[in-house]
């Protein structure tokens, strides 16, 4: 319960406070913020209890972080040859989805998909093992490119436009998954020691794997998650794929947020003045939820779609930076006039 010698108030009474650069003040508590994460702060005897602080806290940790996804363009052959060897795959008639109602006891909680056998359910071949041919003569080849990295990049985003010999255009989005938790080769080559973690981008992995090709196979086997792809169309080539909000995704404007948290289709105006990648000015834009990713976790979290191609591609490797995140909420869900 609060001390009495506190009385009620509203910011209007507080002499400078619009004045105020309350920014500044949100950088000290975020430090606070994320040190009660070892150890909790004593509650003082006014009744500003740690406890009613925490809420506060929690939304302090997770407020303004911003990265870019975009579509691969890659060059591709219907047939596989000495050229085009990698495939990309089809989801398997095998491949099923796990929850709590069928999961085996054995199976990590974060498995989303397993595989079918006459014993039951197991897990699914990973990366390594669809390398090395686990998949061979099934029939799931939708099509094959060159380059074993590009077809990663194009795993990591989860589409990606296939630019055919035949002069044609296709379009490939996610279908399905293998279960295996992802891990972000980014993060590998850090805690190697290859690239230093503030060097880091989509275009330094790029350059890292140029400088090692032998090496590339090693290191892709370390993510053991493997997507699967289904063919999608290309109504507008304008546009991007559509995405988990069953829309296509228009660059620079379309976000992917935490669906548990947000609904989509809602506006945000975020405001990021570090980042200046789409048009060389600080970014301060209207955004419209209309994705979502297994990494995109947090009430302030944005992934925002750059575009298609490898201008898009640059851009959205680039992106890692810190924003404020405003919701427009519509009046009659409690919000104020937008």
């Amino acid at each position: 319960m609060l001390s009495p010698l506190f009385s009620e108030a509203q910011f209007d009474d507080l002499p400078g406070w619009i004045e105020d650069d309350h920014a500044a003040a949100f950088v000290a508590f975020r430090r606070s913020a994320e040190r009660v994460l070892a150890k909790p702060y004593r509650s003082g005897s006014l009744g500003i209890s740690f406890e009613s602080l925490k809420p506060a806290f929690e939304a302090a940790r997770s407020a303004g972080d911003l990265t870019g996804f975009y579509e691969p363009e890659i060059k591709a052959s219907a047939a596989r040859d000495a050229r085009f060897k990698v495939p990309f795959l089809r989801r398997p008639d095998d491949l099923v989805e796990i929850d709590d109602s069928n999961r085996p006891a054995e199976m990590p909680a974060s498995y989303a998909f397993g595989r079918a056998t006459s014993e039951g359910l197991t897990e699914y071949f990973d990366r390594g093992s669809i390398m090395d041919g686990a998949l061979n003569g099934r029939g799931l080849e939708i099509a094959y490119v060159e380059d074993p990295v590009d077809a990663f990049f194009a795993h990591v985003q989860g589409a990606a436009r296939l630019m055919m010999t035949d002069g044609n255009m296709r379009r490939i989005t996610y279908a399905a998954k293998s279960g295996h938790p992802f891990t972000g080769i980014g993060r590998v080559l850090i805690e190697a020691g290859e690239i230093p973690e503030e060097r880091m981008s989509m275009r330094a992995i790029r350059n890292w794997f140029a400088c090692h090709p032998d090496r590339v196979d090693r290191v892709l086997r370390k993510n053991r998650s493997y997507i699967f792809f289904r063919d999608a169309p290309v109504d507008d080539p304008g546009l991007g794929p559509i995405a988990a909000a069953k829309v296509p995704l228009t660059p620079g404007r379309s976000m992917a947020v935490d669906r548990l948290l947000h609904t989509f289709g809602t506006p945000f105006f975020i405001h990021a003045p570090t980042l200046t990648a789409f048009d060389r000015r600080p970014f301060r834009r209207l955004m419209i939820a209309q994705d979502t990713g297994t990494a995109i976790v947090g009430p302030a979290r944005g992934d925002l779609f750059a575009g298609s191609g490898a201008t898009a591609g640059d851009i959205a490797g680039s992106i890692r930076h810190e924003a404020d995140f405003h919701v427009l909420v519509p009046v009659s869900a409690g919000g104020g006039s937008v």
